[in-house]
């Protein structure tokens, strides 16, 4: 790192845990953020300010004037503009030093597996389960450790899934494929602004967590924020020998 590095990351550095060691860690690592609203925001800007040396951010969507109530990554003056491309203008301005991918692309399954076969962490920032499911089979083939959140009205919930982790279970274990869950939409059930500050938040937390390898990821654990009462709760996951996507008798 070169001084001006040092200075930008002194208060990382001063953390034993993280220090120089940690601090190049995340200067080495890609990022793959899936998402670029609500979760996608802050998940984008603080591993852009933490350093994080590659970020790739995939949306196919466009800034309206209703996600600017939440996705902060976003402005006024760029509504109509590539989710994507306003994301990296905005991280650009806080890290010229990092490379940062815009792709305004709605990625399949195979050009999933092609850029998270890319990255280090994959941050699942989606907001449906079909790209859930998607992006969590390509995890778990190729071996990438994931971080995902969601939230929808005041609720909000956060896990992490590494397939580097043989007792991990995976996204498919906890949601299974071949069962109907409801989706629900921003556009009509509404969400609090703040809960996907929150959740987004500790996706990043996560994901840093997971580069430099330090603290306990939440791996086997789903975290559930009731944000009327801002009350926590936790349950266990366990890995699923019957999983489809994970288990003894899948192909991923």
């Amino acid at each position: 790192m070169n001084d001006q590095q040092l200075l930008r990351y002194s208060r990382h550095i001063l953390l034993d845990e993280i220090d120089i060691e940690g601090q190049e860690k995340f200067l080495a690592a890609r990022a793959l953020v899936i998402g670029v609203g609500g979760l996608g925001s802050p998940v984008a800007l603080y591993l852009a300010s933490a350093g994080v040396g590659s970020i790739t951010l995939v949306d196919n969507d466009t800034v309206d004037l209703t996600n600017l109530q939440r996705q902060i990554l976003h402005t006024s003056d760029r509504v109509g503009q590539a989710k994507a491309a306003s994301g990296k203008a905005a991280l650009t301005q806080i890290n010229p030093d990092i490379q940062i991918v815009a792709l305004p692309e709605c990625a399949d399954q195979r050009r999933l597996a092609e850029l998270i076969g890319n990255a280090d962490v994959v941050i699942d920032c989606s907001d449906n389960f079909t790209t859930r499911h998607a992006i969590n089979r390509s995890c778990v083939a190729l071996k990438v450790s994931l971080v995902s959140g969601a939230a929808i009205q005041f609720d909000g919930q956060l896990s992490v899934f590494d397939a580097r982790d043989e007792s991990s279970p995976c996204y498919a274990c906890l949601f299974p494929p071949d069962r109907a869950f409801e989706e629900t939409a921003c556009a009509t059930m509404g969400v609090f602004a703040p809960l996907v500050g929150i959740i987004g938040s500790m996706q990043a937390a996560e994901a840093l967590k997971l580069i430099a390898g330090i603290g306990t990821p939440l791996v086997g654990k789903l975290l559930m924020l009731d944000a009327r009462s801002m009350e926590w709760s936790r349950i266990g996951v366990a890995r699923d020998a019957g999983c489809l996507v994970c288990g003894a008798h899948s192909h991923p």
